[in-house]
C-alpha cells in the first residue's frame, strides 16, 4: 500500500545534496575527492557574532520569540534595508524565518493556489521549482544562456505572463550564474510587472554583500511595484551563518501578515539565540566583514584564470556570489571514457568519478548545458581541482 501523498511524489531531491552525499560516500571509501558542490562560505562565524550568541544564552533567551521574530531584530533588519538598499520597511512588514528558504516558502504558500503559474528565469536555484511544486503551482521556465549573460529581458518576461501567472521568483545576485541585474535592467522589468497587479515579485537577495563590482539594486526600489514585491534575505552567506538558520522577508503589510499566519502554524519563531546574534551582525558596519569578500574575489580571479584554459568550457567572469557556471555543451553527445554524456548532470558525474572533483549539473538549475562549481574552498583545493579536470578531459576527449 502506497502511503505517500501526491505532493511528496511530485518533489525531487536537491541535486546539490545528491552530489555532496556522493562526495561523502567516496571520501568514506578512501577516495581523495575535492568537493565544490555546496554553496556554503568556508569561513567561521565572526567572533563578535559568536559573543552575542553567548551573551544571549547567559541572558536566558531560551523561550519562544514572537512568531515573526524579536522586535529588536526586525528593527535591525529595517535599519539595514534603509542603510544598504534605500528601502523603507516597518518591523510589521518583516517576518524572520528558519532560513531564507522558509521565507520563500512562506510567500509562495501565501499567494499560490493549485495550477497557478510562477515564472522562473533560468538558471535558478535548485529549490525554486520544487517549492512551487510543493505549493501546487506550475513553474514556467524563462530560458537564458551564456550568450545573454544568463539574464531575461523585459520583452521575454511580458511574453510569458498569462492570466494564471501569480509570481516571478529569481535571485540577484544569482545562484548559480554569479551575475546580477543592473538598475536599468530591473527598471525595465519593473515597468512590465507594474502592468500586472496580480503578479508578485519574489526577489531573493541572499548574495547581496558578496559582490565584486557595483552595489546591486533591489527591485523593490521601484515605487510602482513596491506593493507587489517580497524581498528575501538572510544571514547565511554574508556572515557565514549557514547553520544558524536565520532568513527574513520584507513585504507589503498584507503579505507580511499572511507569512506570519503561515509560519505560526508551521514552525513559530526561529531560534532565539541565533536571532539575538543576528541583531549584532546586522548592526555592524558591513566593512567589518569585507575580508571574506576579498578572499572570495581573489579565489574567483584564480579560478577564472585556470578554468579559462580547460578545453570545451565557455566561462563568464562572475560578478557576485561564489559560483562558476560554465557552459559545457561542447561535451554533450560525446563519449568520454566509454560513457555517453547526454546532459550536464552526466558530465558532472563523469567529472566526479574520473577527476574526483565534485560539482553540480545544471539540469536542476534549468540549464542542462551548464555545471556549477562553488569556489568557497581553499586556493590549494581550487588549483588542484582545476588541474584534475583539465588533465582528465585532455586524457579522455579524443
Amino acid at each position: 500500500m502506497d502511503k505517500l501523498s501526491a505532493r511528496v511524489k511530485r518533489l525531487g531531491f536537491s541535486q546539490t545534496f545528491v552530489m555532496s552525499n556522493k562526495v561523502r560516500e567516496m571520501k568514506a571509501n578512501g577516495i581523495d575527492v575535492i568537493s565544490l558542490t555546496l554553496g556554503e562560505p568556508d569561513f567561521d562565524v565572526p567572533d563578535t557574532i559568536k559573543k552575542a550568541a553567548f551573551d544571549a544564552i547567559t541572558e536566558n533567551y531560551s523561550h519562544y520569540s514572537p512568531v515573526p521574530g524579536f522586535l529588536e531584530l526586525r528593527e535591525a533588519i529595517a535599519h539595514k534595508l534603509k542603510r544598504d538598499n534605500n528601502l523603507d520597511y516597518k518591523p510589521t512588514q518583516i517576518c524572520v524565518s528558519n532560513g531564507a528558504k522558509q521565507s520563500i516558502i512562506n510567500v509562495l504558500a501565501a499567494i499560490i493556489d493549485d495550477g497557478d503559474e510562477v515564472l522562473l528565469p533560468a538558471p535558478y536555484w535548485v529549490s525554486y521549482d520544487e517549492m512551487v511544486k510543493m505549493m501546487g503551482g506550475t513553474s514556467v521556465m524563462l530560458p537564458t544562456s551564456y550568450v545573454t549573460d544568463f539574464k531575461i529581458t523585459a520583452e521575454q518576461l511580458e511574453s510569458a505572463i498569462t492570466e494564471r501567472t501569480k509570481a516571478i521568483l529569481f535571485s540577484s545576485p544569482c545562484n548559480p550564474s554569479g551575475g546580477y541585474y543592473t538598475y536599468d535592467e530591473l527598471k525595465s522589468l519593473a515597468k512590465v510587472i507594474a502592468k500586472y497587479p496580480q503578479l508578485t515579485v519574489i526577489s531573493d537577495e541572499i548574495y547581496e554583500y558578496i559582490n565584486y563590482e557595483t552595489k546591486t539594486t533591489s527591485i523593490a526600489q521601484f515605487a510602482e511595484i513596491y506593493e507587489q514585491t517580497a524581498v528575501i534575505n538572510g544571514m547565511s552567506k554574508a556572515f557565514a551563518m549557514t547553520g544558524w538558520r536565520i532568513g527574513y522577508s520584507a513585504c507589503p503589510e498584507w503579505l507580511a501578515k499572511a507569512c506570519e499566519k503561515i509560519q505560526g502554524q508551521m514552525t513559530s519563531g526561529p531560534n532565539t539565540v541565533a536571532q539575538r546574534a543576528s541583531i549584532t551582525a546586522l548592526k555592524t558596519d558591513p566593512s567589518e566583514f569585507r575580508y571574506m569578500i576579498d578572499a572570495f574575489e581573489k579565489r574567483r580571479d584564480l579560478v577564472y584564470e585556470l578554468m579559462s584554459t580547460i578545453p570545451g568550457f565557455k566561462v563568464l567572469l562572475p560578478k557576485a556570489a561564489f559560483y562558476f557556471f560554465p557552459d559545457i555543451s561542447y561535451y554533450i553527445g560525446k563519449t568520454l571514457n566509454g560513457k555517453l554524456i547526454a546532459n550536464a548532470d552526466e558530465f558532472a558525474m563523469f567529472i566526479l568519478e574520473n577527476a574526483h572533483v565534485g560539482c553540480v549539473g545544471g539540469l536542476s538549475f534549468g540549464s542542462p548545458e551548464c555545471i556549477r562549481f562553488s569556489y568557497a574552498a581553499s586556493e590549494d583545493e581550487l588549483k588542484e581541482a582545476m588541474k584534475r579536470i583539465k588533465e582528465t578531459l585532455e586524457k579522455y576527449n579524443h
